[in-house]
Order: structure tokens, then C-alpha cells, then sequence
């Protein structure tokens, strides 16, 4: 299977760089996997597709301001680090811009010495690790002191840091957001709920890597990053029900997905666990308990188009978002969103 099986026409306008006022105001695309025929609709208007019994997995991963902008110690020199993951209590993996000037032994000041680190070591694939210094609590430091990691596909900057959360979003240690979500309203997910629709949290901590093109020609041979996911057990039993009875699983977004498929035995039932996943989703993969996805617009050749490829196949999926773009949606992070059934 190749890479550029995957590949479709993007005018660089439709990049969505600004989310909407309403968040439920987005578009939807709703996508039939078995015939590929497709819909038009508003967002908020999903809770015409959910049915009682159904399960909604969502992520409540939340987002660090994990972009600092820091300072040399001995040059001045200007450094932008992004904490990856945490290794260790202060020790961080990071990416570090310009990475020459992160050789093991730098010290790097940030807002005026508030936060100082020291390149401690570097990994096989060039990540900086970095052992932070500082007085009080790191978490409230980085609030100050951190951006928002948005994609390199953005340009502006993002006024309210909280619209790259969904609404939510609980336990701290992502890079990036799962997009998907952003589209939901405390209101909605009420809505929801009240229809007789359970709502099953589940946390995957979202790497950078969910970015990181896709440069093999045989898709088979591209490494997949590893996350750090958990499933507690009113979750799983939430899901479990759901499948028991004969309803539902819809998760909303790709790490959902990859997390209940990555916890899941082979009769697709989940337990409370956690661990790390760097599971691969392509045409082909059966899926064990997932039956639904929403999702928003990706990357020309990257994992998560193949992911939704392997649940909608690839041909309906590259129909939909030609048609996407015929109708001229916004794509990515900020962008609109897909429901395939």
C-alpha cells in the first residue's frame, strides 16, 4: 500500500487558521461507510445520528502550553523548546529549535531565570532531554510562562489559549488537542446525554507525532509514535454495555479510536488499564469495537486519512473530501468535521 494512495488536492485557503465563534456551528459531513454517500449538515445537528444506548467515547486529554521561548545562557541566543513528554519529575523529552545549539551541557533561561533548564541527554531520533530548574510548582510556571503548541499549518495566533480545548478536557499531558472534540458545547453534550446517549471519557495523551508526515513509500514501513493512554473502569463498562447490547461505539476523534482498539482483547472488550500505544491503523485493520467516527478534515498522506480509510474505505473517503473541498470546508485543527457511520 502506498503513501501516495492517500494523497488529494488541497487548496492552501480551505486550511482552516481561526476557530469559529460557535463551536457547534462548524460543518459536518456525514459519510455512509458502506455506500460512501454523503450529507450535509451543521454540526450541533450530530444528535440526530446518535440513538439511545449508544456509547460517545471522548478524550479528556488536556493540552500544556508546551512552547517556551527561552534564552542561551552563556550567548543570549534566541531557543523555542516544546516539551514532548514528561521522563522523569523534572526531566522533560523535548524539541528544541535551533537543535545545534542544544548540545548535552546547555543551560537555557526562560522568562528572565522563573524557569532554567540543561540539555541532559539526546535520543535516537534528536529529541533534546532537558532537566528543569525552578522554585514553586512547574504547572503553574508553564502556565505563564508556555504558548500553545499549535500546528505548523497555523499561522495566527490564537487569542483565547482555550480554543484549542475541548470543552472537556481534565488531565494535563498533551501536545496537541484532539481536534475533533473542539466542536462540542457544555450544552450539546448535555443534549446528548439527555437523549439516553452514554458518554464514556477515556485519555490519550496526544504526541507530536500525530503531525509527522507519513515519508515511506510503502506505508508499511513508517514508525508510529507512541502515546501514553488510559481507560478506568466506568469507561470500559460504559463501552462494554454498549456493545453488549447491541448499540453503538462512536468515538470522537482518531485518539479515541486508537485507544479503545489499542486496550481492547480480541472479543473487543475493554478493562481499566493504561499503557503506551503506537498501534497503526490502515485499510485492511478490523476494527474490534469501534462502529462510528467523528472526525475532522487531515493531512494529505498521513496516518490519521488512513485510519478513517480503514473504517470507510479509501475510495469513499477520497470522494468525501473532494467533495469537501468542492463545498468549500475548512480543514484541520480548526476546521469542520466528518461523521462516518
Amino acid at each position: 500500500m502506498k503513501r501516495q494512495d492517500f494523497y488529494f488536492e488541497l487548496p492552501e485557503e480551505l486550511i482552516a487558521q481561526d476557530p469559529l465563534e460557535d463551536r457547534s456551528g462548524s460543518r459536518l459531513l456525514v459519510v455512509d461507510k458502506e455506500t460512501g454517500e454523503v450529507s450535509h449538515h451543521i454540526f450541533k445537528e450530530i444528535i440526530d445520528y446518535l440513538e439511545p444506548g449508544d456509547c460517545l467515547v471522548l478524550n479528556d486529554t488536556k493540552v500544556i502550553p508546551a512552547r517556551l521561548i527561552g534564552a542561551k545562557e552563556d550567548t543570549g541566543g534566541k531557543i523555542e523548546v516544546l516539551l514532548l513528554k514528561r521522563r522523569e519529575d523534572n526531566i522533560w523529552e523535548t524539541l528544541v529549535k535551533p537543535g545545534r545549539k542544544a548540545k548535552c551541557g546547555a543551560r537555557i533561561s526562560f522568562g528572565d531565570g522563573m524557569l532554567t533548564g540543561e540539555v541532559v541527554g539526546i535520543t535516537e531520533e534528536g529529541n533534546r532531554l532537558i532537566r528543569f530548574e525552578y522554585e514553586g510548582i512547574f504547572e503553574e510556571i508553564l502556565d505563564r510562562l508556555g504558548q500553545m503548541p499549535l500546528p505548523p499549518y497555523i499561522t495566527h495566533q490564537l487569542e483565547d489559549r482555550n480554543r484549542y480545548q475541548t470543552v472537556y478536557a481534565k488531565h494535563t499531558g498533551s501536545a496537541a488537542a484532539p481536534t475533533a472534540g473542539l466542536h462540542f458545547t457544555p450544552e450539546l453534550l448535555k443534549a446528548i446525554e439527555e437523549k439516553g446517549v452514554d458518554i464514556a471519557e477515556v485519555t490519550l495523551h496526544v504526541g507530536l507525532g500525530t503531525f509527522r508526515p507519513v515519508k515511506t513509500e510503502d506505508i508499511l514501513e513508517h514508525h508510529m509514535h507512541s502515546e501514553y493512554y488510559r481507560i478506568e473502569e466506568e469507561a470500559a463498562e460504559k463501552i462494554n454495555r454498549a456493545k453488549e447490547k447491541g448499540n453503538r461505539v462512536i468515538c470522537v476523534g482518531t485518539t479515541s479510536c486508537r485507544t479503545i482498539e489499542s486496550a481492547a482483547d480480541e472479543k473487543g472488550r475493554l478493562r481499566a488499564c493504561s499503557g503506551w500505544t503506537d498501534i497503526f491503523i490502515y485499510p485492511g485493520y478490523r476494527f474490534r469495537v469501534l462502529d462510528c467516527l467523528i472526525t475532522n478534515f487531515h493531512l494529505p498522506e498521513s496516518t490519521l486519512i488512513m485510519l478513517v480509510s480503514a473504517l470507510a474505505g479509501r475510495e469513499h473517503v477520497l470522494e468525501a473530501y473532494e467533495e469537501a473541498v468542492r463545498n468549500r470546508y475548512r480543514f484541520f485543527s480548526f476546521g469542520d468535521a466528518m461523521l462516518v457511520i
